[in-house]
């Protein structure tokens, strides 16, 4: 068995952002050779995520809707963490949206459904975060 490790580096200009990141994945699938195994593809910050689901403008507004909702970011005062940062909110919307995705690898391709993309979810941006992906297989 064959394994492949990189990381993906973000530095989103928002404290809250959504980037497709299904290309570079794909990227570091091709790099690693492996045809047939499994991907892992994890945030490697606690008020960052990654999850698959469709890449469409409407739907992402309805996500940050809907985690706002859920926890929202102010007033601040609202979370005990906020006693040194303001960034709570961040950690709760990580915890809903999930930390990561694990993908079968076929015929050295993402063995994704038709509508499914591979999303880093930044809730707490400004600064440099890694995502890594992991590929074991052969």
């Amino acid at each position: 068995m064959r394994h492949y490790r990189t990381e993906l580096w973000f530095e989103t200009k928002q404290r809250r952002q959504l980037i497709n990141i299904t290309g570079q994945v794909q990227e570091v699938l091709r790099e690693s050779g492996i045809q047939e195994g499994l991907l892992l593809c994890n945030a490697m910050h606690i008020t960052a995520s990654v999850f698959i689901n469709d890449d469409e403008a409407s739907l992402h507004s309805d996500f940050e809707e809907w985690l706002e909702k859920l926890a929202p970011e102010k007033p601040y005062d609202r979370y005990r963490h906020n006693g040194f940062e303001d960034n709570a909110d961040a950690h709760l919307k990580r915890t809903i949206m999930g930390r990561e995705v694990v993908i079968a690898v076929t015929q050295g391709k993402l063995d994704l459904g038709t509508w499914e993309q591979i999303f880093y979810g930044e809730f707490d941006g400004k600064r440099r975060k890694r995502v890594l992906v992991k590929i074991i297989g052969e």
